[in-house]
């Protein structure tokens, strides 16, 4: 009936986001056409080992995932996060649509579960002041300090070129801008699976967080998805609202990776391993944050030009896990999917 009705059109749906809590799953779906019935979903781990291809399951139920209902709904979730407090934060864009047919039915609002009881705990909506006419808010990173009221989350902009900062504490929120946070002009051409195209108007995307110093900060590690290069703030920065506008010379350029190593996710281990997604090669790099930012200290840990055809997503579960999403996201945006074929993947293996 769903398909009947183009509630569910099965090829208009495709996967970006993962995140892993005990034995749950997280699938995040975007609303990029018509027929996605729900957006944020879950596999049941312990159901589903040997199965292929396993039904997603609408988290917490179908009513969150209602489209367009501002206030209870979620319209489009991309990335999301599970803290060490069994919270879930999940960025609605409140949007429909991609590139020029994007419309923006709801606004931008930051919910976060108990992912305990499946309630939601709170809806925090961005200020008109956190975001512009070409904000795109496709990433967060959860910054947990000694308790869990010490919370923030760091919202990156893509499109508008921002850092959105979300204080759990005090219920507010910021927004940090910096030329660190805009793609290189010369970093814009992709070859990706037997495409060439231009994203060059790419900003920050990336996102990592250190472990915590014996100072209380992390570090956060951010990368514009147009370059070759990694930047760093310190998070005693990015905590203080204060700081939005004398800030510039706190915010640090490392090396760059090389050619060819435009970066989608990314994330880093307790002691210190940061593990990414090289979208140009099929490929998930590595570096370790004891050593200095360069290319001879970069490895890869895997790559395959099937199976890891656009690494979307990646994380690193509480048991130690690393998790990775591949989805071809190229070939449906730019080209089209064999739906013959297997296009997306979900990878996991023990770190180290």
């Amino acid at each position: 009936k769903a398909i009947a009705t183009k509630r569910f059109v099965p090829e208009n749906n495709l996967p970006v986001g993962i995140e892993v809590w005990n034995e749950k799953l997280f699938v995040t779906v975007p609303r990029w056409r018509v027929g996605v019935p729900s957006t944020l979903n879950y596999i049941p781990l312990d159901q589903a080992k040997g199965a292929k291809s396993p039904l997603l399951i609408p988290y917490p139920n179908w009513d969150i995932n209602e489209f367009g209902n501002c206030e209870n709904g979620l319209t489009t979730v991309y990335r999301i996060k599970a803290d060490a407090c069994d919270r879930l934060w999940v960025l609605d864009t409140g949007t429909f649509g991609i590139g020029n047919t994007t419309q923006n039915p709801c606004p931008y609002a930051l919910n976060i579960f108990d992912l305990t009881t499946n309630k939601r705990l709170r809806r925090y909506e961005l200020r008109p002041e956190d975001t512009n006419p070409n904000t795109f808010i496709a990433n967060i990173a959860v910054d947990l300090g000694r308790t869990c009221e010490d919370a923030f989350a760091y919202l990156s902009d893509e499109l508008g070129y921002g850092l959105i900062v979300y204080s759990w504490e005090e219920n507010k929120s910021w927004r940090f801008t910096h030329g660190f946070f805009m793609p290189d002009p010369l970093a814009g051409d992709f070859n990706i699976g037997g495409l060439n195209f231009q994203w060059d108007t790419e900003g920050v995307f990336g996102l990592a967080l250190s472990p915590l110093l014996a100072t209380g900060e992390r570090v956060l590690y951010f990368s514009p998805l147009a370059s070759n290069r990694e930047f760093a703030v310190s998070t005693r920065v990015l905590r203080n609202s204060s700081k939005v506008g004398d800030s510039y010379h706190d915010f640090v350029a490392l090396a760059e990776r090389g050619p060819d190593s435009h970066v989608t996710a990314k994330v880093m281990s307790e002691d210190g391993v940061q593990l990414f997604n090289l979208v140009d090669r099929n490929a998930i790099g590595c570096w370790n944050s004891r050593t200095s930012y360069e290319p001879a200290n970069i490895g890869i840990v895997d790559f395959d030009e099937t199976e890891l055809l656009f690494p979307s997503d990646i994380k690193i579960d509480r048991y130690g896990y690393v998790w990775v999403m591949s989805d071809r996201m190229s070939n449906f945006l730019l080209s089209q999917l064999d739906f013959n074929d297997v296009n997306f993947r979900i990878f996991v293996a023990p770190f180290g």
